[in-house]
């Protein structure tokens, strides 16, 4: 890895990451640590036993110098280092990400922070996002189970082939979750609902049948995700943003 510093061009390294590679980025990383960012992990609610404080800002600006580097990735993932795993959403190369190493990394995920910012940089890029989705849903752990649905409203934002059939699936599984009490789970699967919502006039139409049901559950997590949906989808300025899509279309 070349040392970081100014503006560098991303190339593809051609030989293996080596442990000097690690310990470089590690050092860099921990030169840009401060005290503001590591307070600001406890007051977003980011758990990370092992943490710099490195702005989201200066670790993709770390990222930019390196470039892509699956085998880099790889061992920055194993150092545990709360931004080194955050760093590989934007080093990792999609196209060579695998599912057993989602499935592998998924279950290393212990705070929303990586568990988001995996999903929307680099899981919904691989050509498995959607199986992970359906294969996440259900899962009994806390980062797994949101890990599907953080990935689901990626999806929502990002993917431009899928059609609105994809999506509707996505709702059954928003409603059959939403009785997950989990804090970290129901704002996932929040998430989920209200991105698809906002995707078009036919999905939000479906968004918001899918919240008024939930809306009349006894589950207490159900109705609090219905609120939020659809107070947001209702909204006008929702309604403005989806008319100016229709009309460019």
């Amino acid at each position: 890895m070349r040392k970081p510093g100014g503006p560098q061009r991303p190339r593809r390294k051609k030989i293996p990451a080596t442990r000097s590679d690690v310990d470089t980025a590690l050092a860099w990383l921990e030169r840009h640590g401060t005290r503001r960012d590591r307070e600001n992990l406890t007051r977003f609610g980011i758990t990370a036993t092992k943490a710099f404080g490195v702005s989201m800002a200066n670790i993709q600006r770390l990222a930019k110098t390196i470039g892509r580097d699956h085998d880099l990735a790889a061992a920055l993932w194993q150092t545990g280092w709360y931004e080194a795993r955050l760093l590989t959403a934007f080093v990792d190369e999609p196209a060579r990400v695998t599912p057993r190493q989602m499935d592998r990394w998924c279950r290393d995920f212990d705070n929303w922070g990586i568990c988001d910012t995996l999903a929307f940089h680099l899981f919904d890029r691989t050509g498995f996002a959607w199986a992970k989705v359906d294969a996440w849903h259900d899962r009994r752990e806390e980062f797994v189970r949101r890990a599907a649905f953080a990935l689901l409203a990626s999806l929502a934002l990002h993917d431009k082939q899928s059609g609105d059939d994809a999506f509707l699936h996505g709702l059954e599984l928003v409603e059959r979750a939403a009785i997950d009490e989990r804090n970290f789970v129901k704002k996932g699967v929040s998430w989920a609902l209200r991105v698809i919502g906002r995707r078009n006039t036919a999905l939000n139409a479906a968004a918001i049948m899918t919240a008024r049901r939930l809306s009349r559950s006894s589950n207490a997590a159900a109705r609090w995700i219905a609120s939020g949906a659809v107070k947001e989808l209702t909204s006008a300025m929702v309604k403005r943003q989806l008319a100016a899509r229709t009309q460019k279309a």
